[in-house]
């Protein structure tokens, strides 16, 4: 009797720890991300294996790409609400909902890729960061080089200027910022979903796209365009979101894990895309691309004035214009 019962004993406890491994795995955090990028992205793959790997053992990633979880631009929206836990944004996205943001959406503001780490992660970006986390219920954890945007067009009409961008019907994602900068390049800008750029150039109803190279590439849009035109006419930037409400219930050494891998990860998305950009316009010439460099003072000199003369410029908290350029 004495044995039948010390072995009951030992199945019961061996089921009860089966019972709990379940409910352990459980009472891991989910975090959903959704992005437009593809799985193949740098910073999807960035993400999914520096990030994940950091907060594996309180927390599951689970991306959801190509706008399959929410449309690109509604993400922060659902942050806020507690609908979605994360999300890679950009400035453009962020000046929507905070005008303040729009002094980063300018053309030609960040010098390059350094300079724009420097900037967000000094009292700059603590300012903003909290910025967004006052007014939005998101929190900002790193922001993660995302390429030089550069002109790729359909056609072969040589741009040397803005004037030569006259009348191109170039995709730009349909927040007020991204239009606005569409036309300080000169062109006529036009609102498109990104999932939807690819099929646009194709059929032409749209004439170009502006992206960093890589992007260009990873979403082969290469295999309907003819050429890049070297403007560099935004260092593009984009950021780490994450639902203020799960950060809150998070225990400060959990805080500090997910911050510490946010910031290795956007480091490593950096240097890839830094070497990626480095090694990609021999890629598109091979591909039977022309790639050229316009008059690039030109189109600074007309972007910078436009911006100047707006409405954009009067949002633009003051004296950070001057902070930022003195940022080195």
């Amino acid at each position: 009797m004495k044995w039948f019962t010390n072995v009951t004993l030992a199945a019961v406890a061996v089921l009860a720890v089966g019972a709990a491994m379940p409910a352990l795995a459980q009472d891991k955090i989910k975090l959903r991300m959704s992005t437009p990028a593809s799985e193949t992205d740098f910073r999807s793959q960035g993400l999914a294996t520096i990030f994940a790997d950091g907060v594996k053992d309180f927390a599951v990633y689970e991306p959801h790409y190509n706008d399959s979880l929410f449309k690109q631009g509604t993400e922060l929206v659902a942050i806020a609400r507690g609908n979605l836990e994360m999300s890679i944004t950009s400035a453009q996205e962020l000046a929507k909902l905070i005008p303040d943001w729009s002094i980063f959406t300018a053309g030609y503001l960040m010098r390059d890729a350094d300079h724009q780490r420097k900037v967000f992660e000094g009292e700059i970006g603590e300012e903003m960061f909290k910025l967004a986390e006052d007014e939005l219920g998101v929190k900002l954890l790193s922001v993660m080089y995302f390429g030089t945007r550069q002109l790729n067009l359909r056609g072969d009409k040589k741009i040397m200027t803005p004037a030569d961008m006259a009348g191109i019907k170039l995709r730009m994602p349909g927040t007020d910022a991204w239009q606005f900068l569409g036309k300080a390049l000169g062109a006529n800008p036009t609102p498109m979903a990104f999932t939807e750029v690819y099929t646009g150039l194709q059929t032409g109803t749209i004439d170009g796209q502006d992206n960093p190279l890589p992007t260009d590439k990873d979403r082969k849009f290469y295999e309907v365009t003819d050429q890049i035109v070297l403007t560099g006419h935004l260092v593009d930037m984009n950021f780490l979101a994450f639902s203020k409400k799960v950060w809150d219930e998070l225990t400060p050494e959990q805080q500090e894990i997910v911050q510490a891998s946010a910031r290795k990860a956007s480091a490593e998305i950096t240097e890839k895309i830094l070497a990626n950009e480095a090694e990609i316009v021999d890629f598109f010439k091979k591909e039977g691309l022309q790639v050229y460099e316009p008059d690039v003072a030109a189109f600074r000199d007309h972007a910078q004035k436009m911006y100047l003369e707006s409405d954009f410029s009067k949002s633009w908290p003051d004296g950070l214009l001057d902070r930022v350029n003195a940022v080195k």
